[in-house]
């Protein structure tokens, strides 16, 4: 990759969700996650019990270095020598302590990139909320930080995820009438309402259909967190598997659509649950992988790195919506609106 001119940026920083590394961190994490959220804590500590299934370790943070280290060789291969800092927003190393060590090594402004595809409050805007928290924190000579665009009709995300899901067909024998379920993570209506995010996960949906030749799908959720009268996003996968059996289907494909890796929402809810769900309906189930270190992938993320380092106009979308804003509105992907709770009088 060529460019005459000089990166607006000096470094990337790679934001994530973070996770607990062993049994311990596991009520920690799970407390930073639900702060200032209505969720029973009889909810918490399910959760928390997914984590020690896997031994209290969650798998997010080996993928993400993972996928940093790809990110790192395919800049530094492609001419890119920027280096790439590391934050999450709920585990170590978090946001505040990283961004301390970009201002440390004189970093003065800098590219995030944020694993999610999707907008919405909590896979966008709180991203970004948590940046400012976090640079406030450091203080006055912290760099500056901008987004990358999120990237749901990329063709570096498109084609991988439809490569994997023709894996995951012919892993059940390619018949072409195997009903396949796109599942991403469920959010509150209030929170999609003032969002694209089921737009874009529609979008996304019908797009890696489409490049995989298939046209027996539909849209699901999964791993909603909320008490049961706030109303979050449906069908729950299960649900759909049970609908699917109920009209005589023996097979099914599961796309985790809404997520970039196998972390514990995929490897508890999809690879546990609904698989154990499946196995007891008598059906067969594969899922398929998500984009993960996929080379087309990482190749995609240098693109976007590329886009707004040397402030290319040309960006790369597909489909029937244009690639997403650079510069997200001031009103854009606000936080949902909590219903008041009522007390007795």
């Amino acid at each position: 990759m060529d460019h005459a001119q000089r990166s607006q940026y000096d470094a990337i920083l790679f934001v994530s969700f973070g996770g607990p590394d062993k049994a311990d961190d596991v009520l920690p994490f799970l407390e930073n996650v639900l702060r200032g959220r209505n969720v029973p804590k009889e909810r918490m500590l399910e959760v928390a019990e997914h984590y020690h299934h896997f031994g209290g370790k969650s798998p997010i943070n080996e993928q993400n270095i993972a996928l940093i280290k790809a990110i790192r060789q395919e800049l530094s291969a492609s001419g890119l020598e920027l280096p790439v800092y590391w934050g999450n927003r709920n585990w170590h190393p978090l946001l505040t302590d990283t961004i301390q060590e970009m201002k440390d090594a004189g970093v003065r402004r800098a590219l995030a990139f944020i694993t999610s595809g999707f907008s919405c409050y909590s896979g966008c805007r709180q991203y970004r909320e948590n940046i400012q928290q976090a640079r406030d924190a450091v203080g006055p000579e912290a760099p500056e930080i901008d987004k990358i665009r999120v990237f749901f009709n990329h063709p570096g995300f498109v084609h991988p995820m439809a490569r994997n899901v023709r894996s995951a067909l012919e892993s059940l024998g390619n018949e072409s009438h195997t009903p396949v379920l796109f599942t991403a993570h469920s959010i509150p209506l209030s929170m999609a309402d003032s969002s694209d995010y089921c737009k874009q996960l529609q979008e996304a949906s019908r797009l890696v259909a489409e490049q995989a030749n298939i046209t027996n799908w539909k849209l699901v959720y999964q791993s909603r967190s909320g008490p049961p009268t706030q109303p979050w996003l449906e069908p729950d996968v299960c649900d759909a598997i049970r609908d699917l059996h109920e009209q005589g289907e023996s097979n099914v494909v599961i796309v985790p659509i809404g997520f970039i890796s196998d972390h514990m929402e995929v490897l508890f809810d999809l690879d546990t649950e609904a698989a154990d769900l499946c196995k007891t309906l008598g059906m067969k189930m594969a899922r398929a992988n998500t984009a993960g270190t996929d080379p087309e992938f990482v190749q995609m993320i240098r693109d976007l790195i590329a886009e707004r380092a040397f402030g290319l106009s040309e960006k790369a979308a597909i489909g029937c919506m244009p690639a997403n804003h650079d510069v997200c509105p001031l009103d854009c992907c606000p936080a949902p609106v909590r219903p008041a709770t009522s007390r007795p009088s």
